[in-house]
Formats: structure tokens, C-alpha cells, sequence
């Protein structure tokens, strides 16, 4: 069974890309990019999961980022942070090293604005491109070539890679100069630390107060509280669901990245630093890979 949804691809000319890290994200983003007709070269740390990308999708896998990046007019990246961000783009064996001049380099990694500044500044020096392009959704909107993508850097290389990266995005835009993509997703993550907690606090309330909560969700579903929070985790925070979707870890450290920003700016956060050390209190009780709906868990 393919790891991807059925989709209908727009009419794009194939181009010659390459994806590097393939992980719960990077494993199906760049399997639509095979169905939708590229030639796609992948890399992963990991070589058995680049063997079984290969293996459902055809194409290419290579031992090193350089490698998978050589002749590729656009190479996609989905790694874990910003340290992993440089280990595939920069030195000997980087993707920078093996790109072709013009070629453009677009991270889908959540990780800093600073890091989407330093590698947009090296890879201009190059001749070559990069657009910072955090994504959300989550592993179902990767799965469903859904995601909604927010990108920083130049107009002409956000053109050249809106066509191909829509083979697994609803929307591609761009938000600004580069950092901008990284801005727009820290943004994402404080509504939805916010909406979370709003939601496992009403639901806790809900349950203290006897009430049929399945039933309480669907009614107001239909008015001001809705949400896609609401829409797609209530009812699982209902039956004690967890074991899906985007991690308390991986929302640690977007916090993090969030907290360290506003430190920067001057922005004030309290409610995302409250929940950000109820995430940790999550950690603490071993529920790293849990979904970040398991907030409730705190509740109970």
C-alpha cells in the first residue's frame, strides 16, 4: 500500500529534483514529486529508508547529500533542526557543493530565521538559491499532498519552485525576505500551542461536568469555537487518542524556536510559555512521541 493519497497533480514540466531527509514528512513530499512525473534523487541519513523510498517510487537514492543534489535544477530538504539543516547544505559533502549554478535549494524544515539567513547569504555567494519553506499540516497533509507552505527569500526562486513544490502543497506563498517562511510558521505554532490548551481544558471541564462530550463537540462544531484543532483532535483527546500525528517533541522544539525569537524581538508570550513547560511536563511523564493533543493528559 503506497505510503501517499491518490492525487491530481497540475500539468508541470519534470524537472530533475533531488529530497534530502525522509523522514515521516520528507518519505511522502517527495513521493508525490515521483508521481507527479520528476526525477527524483533522494537522501537520507539513514540508507534503508532511502532504499525503501526507492523501492515504492522509483528513481535514485545517493550516500550523500552532494551527490543527490548534483545536476538538479531544485533540491528539497526536510531534516530535524538547524544543526542538521547545515550538515546537508554546507561542506564537502553538502548539497551547496554539489548544485548546479541558478539551482535553487528549498528547506522545509522548521528551524531559525537566523539559519534561513545564514544558508539564503551562502548560497547567493555561490550563484545559487534558497527559500526557507516550513510547512503545516502535518504528516496527513504530507501524505495528502496538502500542506500549506510559507516561504522566505527571492521572488524568482520562490517562482521557479512554486509549480514543482505544489505537487505536495494546497498552498505555496511567499511571506517575505528570507526568514520570513520561518517567521510565518512561529506564528502557526503559537495559535496552535493556544487552540491545544483551550481544547484540553474545555474537554477536561466538559467530562468533570458528566456531559456527553462526543456529542458537545459536534454541537459546537457548528458555531464559534470551531476549529481544525477541534475539528480533527477532539474527539481522539475524547477516547485517550494519542498515538499519531506531530509530536510533543517536535512542537518542544518549535517552541523553543518560538521563546528564543521573541526574546530577540521584544514580544511578549506568556500563554506559549505556559504551555510550552506543559509540553515538558508531558516529557516528563514519557510522552515524547506522543500527539500534541495529549495535553489533556496534564487535566486528568
Amino acid at each position: 500500500m503506497s505510503s501517499i493519497a491518490t492525487k491530481t497533480y497540475e500539468s508541470v514540466a519534470p524537472k530533475k529534483v533531488a529530497f534530502l531527509g525522509l523522514g515521516v514528512m520528507g518519505f511522502p513530499m517527495a513521493g508525490h514529486l515521483a508521481k507527479a512525473g520528476h526525477a527524483v534523487t533522494v537522501y537520507n541519513r539513514s540508507p534503508a529508508k532511502a532504499a525503501a523510498w526507492v523501492a515504492e517510487f522509483g528513481g535514485a537514492a545517493k550516500t550523500t547529500p552532494r551527490e543527490a543534489a548534483t545536476g538538479a535544477d531544485i533540491v528539497f530538504s526536510c531534516v530535524g533542526n538547524d544543526d542538521d539543516l547545515r550538515s546537508v547544505t554546507l561542506g564537502a559533502d553538502g548539497a551547496f557543493a554539489g548544485m548546479k549554478p541558478g539551482a535553487v535549494l528549498v528547506d522545509h524544515t522548521t528551524a531559525s530565521a537566523d539559519v534561513a539567513r545564514e544558508l539564503y547569504a551562502a548560497a547567493k555567494t555561490l550563484g545559487l538559491a534558497f527559500v526557507d519553506a516550513p510547512v503545516s499540516g502535518g504528516q496527513a497533509g504530507a501524505q495528502n499532498g496538502a500542506l500549506t507552505v510559507m516561504c522566505g527569500g527571492d521572488p524568482t526562486a520562490f517562482e521557479t519552485a512554486r509549480p514543482v513544490a505544489m505537487a505536495f502543497s494546497r498552498a505555496f506563498t511567499l511571506m517575505g525576505e528570507s526568514g520570513a517562511g520561518q517567521l510565518t510558521k512561529m506564528v502557526n505554532q503559537i495559535c496552535i500551542a493556544g487552540l491545544v490548551q483551550g481544547l484540553a481544558e474545555a474537554i477536561a471541564f466538559g467530562q468533570k461536568a458528566g456531559l456527553d462530550m462526543l456529542q458537545v463537540l459536534d454541537v459546537i462544531g457548528k458555531g464559534a469555537a470551531q476549529s481544525w484543532q477541534l475539528d480533527n483532535r477532539g474527539k481522539t483527546m475524547v477516547q485517550d487518542r494519542f498515538d499519531f500525528g506531530f509530536a510533543v517533541d517536535w512542537m518542544r522544539k518549535d517552541l523553543g524556536l518560538v521563546l528564543e525569537e521573541a526574546r530577540r524581538n521584544g514580544a511578549r508570550l506568556p500563554v506559549t510559555a505556559l504551555v510550552d513547560q506543559f509540553y515538558a511536563d508531558l516529557q516528563s511523564m514519557g510522552g515524547n512521541r506522543q500527539d500534541t493533543s495529549s495535553l489533556i493528559r496534564r487535566l486528568r
